[in-house]
């Protein structure tokens, strides 16, 4: 029996905006409306895209505070409370639920390389500080760590461990991890595989694409959940462009920029994430301006 959903369509794994080094509370305060009127289902707060890497505890937890309150229950809230140290994670994961949030997202350990059994006594222990649901993240470009499946079938029996974004590159794996769908939510970590997972019976899409084209990136789930495969793959195709430019450096630097030729967020990260080339930055305006012309978002 497939455990409780916290959401189901698009997660949008929020920027944290910047300004002059500091977190653009103004800038975010606007992102968060954009997204609630979008029709996004939850919101990721202090993930990988939030540049959670940089942030101290106290930025942490004052921008879990700030999005809590400014939310007002309106969507879903996951807040990022993974890191390569447990004691940390544990610590993040209880700030987490006494803010209020309505789960967290936990990435695999990285750079420690973990054994089997530390990685799953590191989400055991995690899972066993809070009430809240856990989705695991797996995503091994970033961290060197591939969350074996012998790993996921284990800590499926941790009651509150109830999702998995993926963001592995194997379809294989995909086809893989959508057997468990009956017990675990299944989500895209990637957004040029949004279409594939929800066709393979997943749940939706952790994405950093909605943080600009939030109805798009919506419209992919709703039109697989809905039976029209052909409108949501021809919607995942018309997206792929711009999704594969903002993955040209690393993220969240391309997609800050695409925000930012929109007024909506400075295009500032945090070292040693650096402003995009102007390659990327070329591409990415490219892509948006074909977006615009082709009429599949407004001009």
């Amino acid at each position: 029996m497939k455990k409780k959903l916290i959401f189901r369509g698009v997660a949008t794994a929020l920027i944290t905006p910047m300004r002059s080094g500091k977190i653009n509370y103004e800038a975010l305060s606007d992102i968060i409306e954009m997204q609630i009127s979008s029709g996004v289902p939850a919101l990721v707060v202090g993930g990988t895209t939030g540049e959670a890497a940089t942030l101290s505890d106290s930025e942490r937890y004052q921008l879990y505070t700030y999005t809590k309150a400014k939310v007002k229950g309106r969507v879903k809230l996951i807040f990022g409370a993974g890191t390569n140290d447990t004691e940390v994670a544990i610590k993040h994961a209880e700030s987490a639920e006494l803010i209020g949030g309505d789960g967290i997202l936990v990435v695999t350990p990285y750079y420690n390389k973990g054994t089997f059994r530390g990685v799953c006594e590191h989400y055991k222990r995690i899972a066993s500080s809070t009430s809240l649901p856990l989705i695991l993240y797996n995503v091994p470009s970033r961290t060197g760590v591939n969350l074996t499946i012998g790993q996921i079938e284990e800590l499926l029996e941790c009651e509150n461990i109830v999702g998995i974004k993926e963001a592995g590159d194997s379809a294989d794996r995909l086809s893989h991890l959508s057997l468990f769908s009956d017990r675990l939510a299944f989500y895209a970590g990637n957004d040029s595989q949004t279409y594939s997972v929800c066709a393979l019976g997943g749940d939706g899409v952790i994405s950093v694409a909605s943080n600009l084209y939030p109805e798009r990136m919506n419209a992919i789930c709703n039109a697989v959940f809905s039976g029209n495969y052909e409108e949501g793959l021809k919607i995942q195709k018309d997206m792929l462009g711009f999704i594969h430019s903002i993955f040209l450096e690393t993220n969240p630097a391309p997609i800050k920029y695409a925000m930012s030729c929109h007024g909506l967020s400075s295009e500032e990260v945090r070292l040693p994430l650096y402003i995009p080339e102007k390659s990327t930055r070329d591409a990415v305006s490219y892509e948006m301006q074909r977006l615009m012309e082709k009429g599949i978002i407004p001009g």
